[in-house]
């Protein structure tokens, strides 16, 4: 799964809080107080393709965009890699669930359940 810059991660933040899929100019838009060209985002938006985790589609002129995946879908693909590339899944593990809050342990012990 690749990672994300600052600039990308803050795109796939505004595609995946959009109901449906976005123009560049409305990514852009959605960014809001960045100082971005249009250009720019396009650019941005043509890398995460690249990286398959945006869809483009044409409507007339306009391509529109959409994340190819929900964020939790995203975040647990890298947990999953991040896991993969540990040589002691175990300790990994243990050390993770050592470092999250004891109501996190909980829904977690409850979705195991």
């Amino acid at each position: 799964m690749p990672s994300l810059g600052e600039l990308e991660r803050a795109v796939m933040d505004v595609l995946w809080a959009a109901p449906t899929p976005l123009t560049a100019r409305e990514v852009q838009d959605g960014l809001g107080s960045r100082e971005l060209a249009t250009t720019t985002v396009l650019t941005v938006l043509g890398r995460l393709e690249r990286k398959a985790l945006v869809a483009r589609t044409r409507d007339g002129r306009a391509h529109h965009y959409r994340p190819v995946a929900s964020r939790e879908d995203h975040v647990a693909e890298l947990m999953r890699d991040a896991l993969d590339g540990a040589p002691d899944r175990g300790a990994v593990l243990a050390r993770f669930l050592g470092s999250i809050p004891p109501d996190e342990r909980a829904a977690l012990r409850d979705l195991l359940d």
